[in-house]
C-alpha cells in the first residue's frame, strides 16, 4: 500500500493520478461538511422517539438522519431503488428485463429509471422522517419543505455519486456511505467506551468494563483482517484458447473468479429493506403492527437477527448473479476462442460456470452473515447501545469499499507503468534506427 502511494506522489508523470485523488478526497469532505449543515427550521428539541434500527442508516449517512442534516438521507433511497429495479428485471415486468437485455442503451434507461425511484423513495422517506421523528407542531407544508430538502440533499448527493465515479477513484456511491460511516466511527468507539466502562465504579467493574472494551476493539480488528483477507481471494480458472499454447505465451491464462464477488452490497440491500417495516410502522402509528415489527422484523430480536441473515445470503446470490451472468461468461469465452480445459464449450462451460459461482458464493454469503450478525450476538450479550452493534457492518462496508478503491488506484498504475514501459521501449527502437 505504501509502495503504491508513494508511486503516487512522487512520479511525475502520475499528475493526472493525483488530480483525481485529490477530487475524490475534496467531493467526500464536502459531503462530511454538508452532513453538518441543519435543514433550515428545524429544531433538534422537537425530536421525539428513538431511531431504533434505522440506527443503521443514521450510521451510513454520517448521524444527519438523527440531526436532520441536508443530507440525513444520503444515498440510501437510491440503493432501495436500485433493488426495486433489479427485481424487477427477473422477468417480473417484461419491460424491464427487455432493457436489461439491451446492452449499453438498456443499462443507461435502467440507472435513469432508478436514479428517479431513488428521488421519489426520498422525498417519502423525508416526509416520513418529520412526520415520525418531530411533534406536532409543525405543519403539513413545513413537513413537506423538509422533504423537498432533503430530497435535494439526495440528489446532489447522487450527482456528486456519479462525478466520483467519472472522474476520480472508487464507486461515488460506496465512497459517499464509506465516507459518512466514518464520520460517525469517532462518535461510536466513544459511545462504546463510555457503555462499557463505568469510571466512577468500583475497581473490578473498571477493570471488567476494559476487558469489555478491549473484545470489542478485538473484534474490530478481526472483522477488518477477516474482510481484507476474504477481498483478496478468488478461484483462478485455467483458460485455454484455440489458436494459443501454454508453451508460446510463457504462463497459464486464468479467469479469476472472487469468494465474494458481491462485495458490501447484499449487507446494505439487507439493511435497506429490513428498514422498510420500521419506517411504516413507526409511520401509521399502528400499535399491533408495530409490536409485531418489534418482535419479528427488528435486527436486536433472534427472529429478526435470523432473518437480516437470510436477507444477506439471498441478495449475495441475487447480486452475483445478475453481475456475473454464466450464460454471458460462456458466451464471450467461446467468441474469443476460449475454452475451460476439460469442460466443453457452450452449455457445458455453462453449467461449470453456473456450478462455481455457486459454491464461491455460498462461502461469500456464509462470511458476509458471520460479519454481520457477530456484532448483533454481541450486543446480545453486552449493554452496547443499538448505534454501536452496528459496528461491524460498518466496519464490513468501509473496508470492503477501502479495498476495492485501493485495487482501482494500484490498477491504474500499474497500467500508466505498463504504457510508460512500451512508449520507452519504442523510442528506443527508434533511436537505434
Amino acid at each position: 500500500m505504501f509502495k503504491t502511494l508513494k508511486q503516487l506522489f512522487t512520479k511525475k508523470n502520475n499528475k493526472d493520478l493525483r488530480k483525481r485523488l485529490y477530487f475524490t478526497i475534496a467531493v467526500l469532505t464536502l459531503y462530511i461538511i454538508g452532513i453538518g449543515i441543519q435543514v433550515p427550521n428545524i429544531n433538534l428539541n422537537d425530536q421525539i422517539g428513538a431511531l431504533g434500527f434505522l440506527e443503521l442508516l443514521d450510521v451510513m449517512g454520517g448521524g444527519g438522519l438523527k440531526r436532520f442534516s441536508i443530507f440525513g438521507l444520503g444515498v440510501v433511497p437510491y440503493i432501495t431503488a436500485s433493488i426495486v429495479i433489479q427485481l424487477l428485471q427477473m422477468d417480473i415486468i417484461p419491460y424491464f428485463s427487455d432493457l436489461a437485455k439491451q446492452g449499453h442503451t438498456g443499462k443507461q434507461k435502467l440507472n435513469q429509471i432508478t436514479r428517479f425511484l431513488g428521488i421519489a423513495f426520498a422525498l417519502f422517506q423525508g416526509f416520513a422522517m418529520s412526520y415520525i421523528f418531530l411533534n406536532q407542531g409543525y405543519s403539513i407544508i413545513e413537513r413537506l419543505e423538509v422533504a423537498f430538502i432533503m430530497t435535494a440533499g439526495t440528489a446532489f448527493l447522487l450527482w456528486l455519486g456519479d462525478q466520483v465515479t467519472q472522474k476520480g477513484f472508487g464507486n461515488g456511491t460506496s465512497l459517499i456511505i464509506m465516507a459518512g460511516i466514518l464520520s460517525s466511527l469517532p462518535y461510536t468507539m466513544k459511545t462504546a467506551f463510555t457503555t462499557l466502562i463505568d469510571l466512577g465504579g468500583s475497581k473490578s467493574a473498571i477493570i471488567s468494563g476494559i476487558a469489555s472494551f478491549a473484545l470489542f476493539l478485538l473484534v474490530c480488528i478481526l472483522v477488518v483482517i477477516a474482510v481484507i483477507f476474504v477481498e483478496g481471494a478468488a478461484r483462478r480458472i485455467s483458460i485455454q484458447y484455440a489458436n494459443k499454447s501454454t508453451a508460446n505465451l510463457g504462463k497459464q491464462t486464468y479467469m479469476p473468479i472472487k469468494i465474494n464477488s458481491a462485495g458490501v452490497i447484499p449487507v446494505i440491500f439487507a439493511s435497506s429493506l429490513l428498514a422498510v417495516p420500521v419506517t411504516i410502522a413507526q409511520f401509521v402509528k399502528n400499535e399491533s403492527f408495530s409490536n409485531f415489527v418489534n418482535t419479528y422484523i427488528s435486527y436486536t430480536t433472534p427472529v429478526g437477527l435470523i432473518l437480516y441473515i437470510i436477507f444477506i445470503v439471498f441478495f449475495d446470490y441475487f447480486y452475483t448473479f445478475i453481475q456475473m451472468k454464466p450464460e454471458d461468461m460462456a458466451k464471450n469465452l467461446k467468441d474469443n476462442g476460449g475454452y475451460v480445459p476439460g469442460i466443453r464449450p457452450g452449455k457445458d462451460t455453462e453449467k461449470y460456470f453456473s456450478s462455481m459461482l455457486i459454491k464461491l458464493t455460498t462461502a461469500g454469503s456464509v462470511f458476509l452473515a458471520i460479519i454481520a450478525a457477530f456484532p448483533i450476538l454481541l450486543n446480545m450479550l453486552t449493554k452496547l447501545p443499538s448505534s454501536v452493534s452496528i459496528g461491524g457492518t460498518s466496519l464490513l462496508i468501509v473496508v470492503g469499499v477501502s479495498v476495492e478503491t485501493y485495487k482501482q488506484m494500484e490498477s491504474a498504475l500499474l497500467s500508466r507503468e505498463y504504457t510508460s514501459s512500451n512508449t520507452s521501449t519504442r523510442g528506443k527502437r527508434r533511436a537505434r534506427r
